[in-house]
Parts: C-alpha cells; structure tokens; sequence
C-alpha cells in the first residue's frame, strides 16, 4: 500500500453521507482489539492521501491497554510515530451509534510502518497468502464466531452472567431461543447489512444466550478476514444498544461450553476451481496434505490460537474444544474436520481456536500450515472416527498458556512464516500479560487454602 491510498473512496463517501460527524480509525493490535483515533468529517480525505502517524506502542499493548515494555516497541525507539493506511472496501457507516460516525480499518505500512510493521497481524496474514498465490492458489476462507450475549449491569460489576433467557436450561438449536431475540438480531442483521457484511444462518448454541450468525466464506481471504473483525465489532455495538453485552471470551462460565472461532477453508486455483474438490468424503491428497501441515504445526502456533490465561479453560474433554490435532470427516470431536456436502464444496473446518482469538493471527498461522504441508507432501495419519476424546493417537496441543508461549517463541516455524520480530513482539506481549496474571491471587486460592493451609 502507499501514499494516496483510495482517496476517491473517502470522497464519494463523504458526498454519500452529508450527515456524518465522526469516523473512527481502527488498527487491529495483536490481541486483536481495535485501537486508534476519532477524527472529524474534513480530516478523513487528508488520512487517504497522506496516511495516519500512529505510536509504535498501539503494536505493543497488552489485552487491559497497558505497555508491554518488553517489546522493543516503546521507549527503546522513542515510541516513534508509524504510518497506517484505510483498508479499501472498510469505510463504513456505524449505524448503532447516536452521533453519525462512520469506521475504517487500518494497517501499518510494510515499509512506512517501521518497527510497528513487524507486529502488524493483518500484514501476516498477508504474507502468508501471498506465499500461497505464488504457489497458484488462492485461499478461500469464512471466519464463524460464537459469543454470549450477557447482562450487561452484571459485566459492569464484573461478573459474568447470562442476560435473561427462556429458561435456566440451555436450548440449543431451539428457534424458540431465536425468536426471544428478534429484535437484537433483526437489528444486528440490518447493520450488517449497512456495513456490507455478508452475514447468513443463526444458531443458538448450547449455552443459555450463546449466538453463532455464519458468515459466508469468500474467495478473497483478506476480505473474509476484515469482515469477520467488523462482524465482532457490530455484534457488541448492537448488544450495547440494546442494553446487552455481547462477548467473546473463549470460557465465561465454568459449566458451560466456551465460545470457539472456527475458520473454514479451501483452495481455489487459476480458473476459481476448489483444488481440494473430491468424490472422496475425505478428501484429495492435496486436501490431506494441507491438513497435514496444519496438524503439524497446531502445537507451535497453540499461542496464537489461545492467546490468553483464560482461553485454556475452554479445552476440556466433551467442552466443544479439541484436546489434540488430529482429523476426521463430519466429526465435531476433531480438531480439523472436513464438513459433509458436494465435491466441489470440499474444505476443512478448523476447530482449535476461541473466540477471543485473533481472526488475521489465526488465519496466518492455519494457511502457514496448509502451506507448509503443500510444500512438504505432509501426511497427516489416518482420520478419527467416533469420539476423538477416547483415541491418544496424535500429540495433544499445549494445555497451558506458558508452555503455549515458550512453544511459539522456540519455534523454527513461527520464525519462518512470521518472521523473528513478529515472535519477539507477540511473546514479550504474552509474558507481560502472563506476569500480571499469574501475580494475581484469585478467590479460588483463598477459597482453597486460607483456611486449610
């Protein structure tokens, strides 16, 4: 990207929307929250054309918005200013604000983005696909999220609880749970409609006020990608607007499943053709290879799939959450698995993430692997049947969050497809947060020990 990025998009918009007030430029950091700044109407076509100076610190947050001095990012470098562009295609209206405002995504630039460039989750994904397209491929993705929607007096008191349902019974597929939140939804589905997201079925999951809306999948991965973090965005402006709150947190509640990100995928090559398309259920060697890469490489990129303290609460067995990389066809208990439908439609479901996990570091780390095991002819063992919980035949995953850390930051693989300050970066991040975290004495310990020990 460089200068003079677009900046007929801001003014046809800007002719389009004589109303708007605000618009808000979001970075996506790598925990995957959106951070940046609020600028007048008449500021917005000078940011197309001349791009927006952002801290080298905004790539250097730790998840409660504190500075993570570990990185090299801040004052080691002065926390010098680093140039960010619009993403095209992102400018949108935000419809569940009062105040008309619109939003854009941004993202470093490769060369102007400095230091910060390094650490930009979005430029990873990038890179990896552009690997893939050298190699005549085109990856193919839909990202589907699940989350809570809870009360949101009880989140602001610091306590998760279910906003009010049908019952105190979970209910799910139940239509019934659907239609207690028609309005939420029909709202929702309105402003997605506004910002152009391509938002499909609904699901009520298992847990009582869990949602999962799909989006479809898209043959332009970095597109997929963008909408799947203005989905997530939409999905907790609305709630808040209806005086819910809508989270993604991988485990909210102890006896309930968590919430996953699972990111489906395939392959087109040259002519838009599905390259993993197969008479076989379980797929062609190209498809198995593929998987392969991802089983191999799932152990090392464990700190990008769960990327906080809590996220590993959501790996118990019979959770909704696998324990091992392994593989199957039309199994749920697997970690990749290879959904039923038409030849042509063969893809796989990666199901290892939460759904606090950050969208463009997940599909990074997934199509690393499926590249890694195209190049390789990696095979990936035999399928799963039946309950994958009961059969040791894979490496189980990390189960904690440090091990997961000091995986990713020995790992040749890491290095290899996100470079060694991308790994420098995320891992000072992740035990600064681990520090905190663990240096906190939770109610369970006193709870356990106070008294006893």
């Amino acid at each position: 990207m460089s200068t003079g990025s677009h900046p007929d998009q801001a003014r046809e918009f800007l002719a389009r929307h004589p109303e708007l007030r605000h618009v808000q430029l979001m970075q996506t950091d790598l925990n995957g929250i959106l951070r940046g700044k609020s600028v007048q109407r008449a500021e917005l076509e000078r940011i197309y054309t001349e791009g927006l100076p952002l801290p080298s610190s905004i790539a250097a947050l730790t998840a409660d918005g504190d500075d993570a001095e570990n990185t090299g990012l801040l004052w080691d470098i002065g926390d010098m200013d680093c140039l960010a562009w619009p993403l095209p295609g992102t400018l949108v209206p935000t419809p569940w604000l009062k105040t008309p405002t619109a939003q854009v995504l941004m993202m470093f630039d490769p060369v102007l983005g400095g230091p910060a460039a390094a650490a930009d989750p979005r430029l990873a994904a990038q890179r990896v696909i552009s690997l893939l397209e050298q190699d005549g491929y085109t990856p193919v993705m839909a990202v589907e999220l699940e989350f809570y929607l809870l009360d949101a007096d009880a989140v602001r008191e610091g306590r998760a609880q279910a906003a009010a349902t049908r019952g105190k019974h979970p209910h799910v597929y139940s239509v019934e749970e659907i239609e207690s939140r028609a309005e939420f939804l029909d709202d929702l589905y309105a402003c997605c409609e506004t910002q152009g997201l391509p938002v499909s079925t609904t699901i009520s999951e298992f847990g009582p006020g869990q949602f999962e809306i799909t989006l479809k999948h898209r043959a332009n991965a970095l597109r997929a990608l963008d909408e799947g973090v203005m989905y997530k965005r939409a999905v907790r402006g609305v709630a808040q607007r209806h005086g819910l709150w809508a989270s993604f947190m991988a485990k909210p509640f102890p006896v309930l499943p968590g919430s996953g990100l699972h990111l489906h995928l395939s392959l087109n090559d040259a002519q838009g053709r599905n390259v993993f398309a197969s008479d076989a259920a379980d797929g062609n060697e190209l498809l198995r290879h593929a998987i392969g890469g991802m089983a191999a490489s799932a152990g090392d990129m464990m700190a990008l799939f769960a990327p906080f303290g809590n996220s590993y609460r959501r790996y118990q067995a019979y959770n909704c959450a696998p324990l091992v990389a392994n593989w199957g066809v039309n199994n749920r208990t697997v970690a990749l698995r290879i959904p039923t439908g038409p030849a042509d439609s063969r893809h796989v479901e990666h199901r290892i993430c939460g759904a606090d996990a950050n969208p463009y570091a997940v599909a990074a780390a997934v199509l690393a692997g499926v590249h890694h095991g195209l190049k390789h002819g990696i095979d990936p063992g035999p399928a799963v049947s039946g309950d994958a919980y009961q059969q040791k035949s894979h490496a189980p995953l990390p189960r904690d969050w440090l091990s997961a850390i000091d995986r990713f930051a020995e790992s040749q693989f890491a290095r290899e497809y996100f470079g060694q300050r991308f790994v420098e970066v995320y891992c000072g991040i992740k035990r600064t947060e681990s520090g905190r975290y663990f240096g906190e004495i939770p109610q369970q310990d006193y709870d356990w020990y106070l008294h006893t020990l």
